[in-house]
């Protein structure tokens, strides 16, 4: 299964504000077939096949267009791991067990300033 993690901003559209851009995405990815999303603040996660991860990638990046932009910029990483199954939500277990120590090996917690959480 793919990752991707992409980001799409519309350039030119006349506000700082791309909130109404991004709802408008997200609508579009509940169409898509075959795939999982997850919004975060900075970009959103999807995963699937490699095919149908591309397929919903491109149906993003017009998104902006068919909303009046006239331009868009979209950026994507792509983790494709094909020796075990892997997810965006077993990737992030795997560190967690390590930052509690239940994994084996040394994992230090790094966080420059402990007066700040992370």
């Amino acid at each position: 299964m793919a990752i991707a993690e992409v980001t799409v901003i519309p350039i030119g559209t006349g506000s700082t504000s791309l909130s109404d851009y991004v709802a408008q995405m997200q609508k579009v990815l509940k169409t898509q077939k075959g795939i999982t999303y997850e919004l975060t603040s900075m970009s959103t996660i999807i995963e699937g096949s490699l095919d149908d991860v591309f397929t919903a990638i491109a149906a993003l990046h017009e998104a902006p267009f068919l909303s009046g932009a006239k331009r868009v910029s979209t950026s994507v990483k792509i983790d494709d791991r094909r020796d075990k199954p892997s997810s965006s939500h077993q990737k992030l277990r795997s560190v967690a067990e390590k930052l509690s120590g239940t994994a084996t090996g040394n994992v230090t917690e790094l966080n420059p300033n402990p007066g700040l959480k992370s």
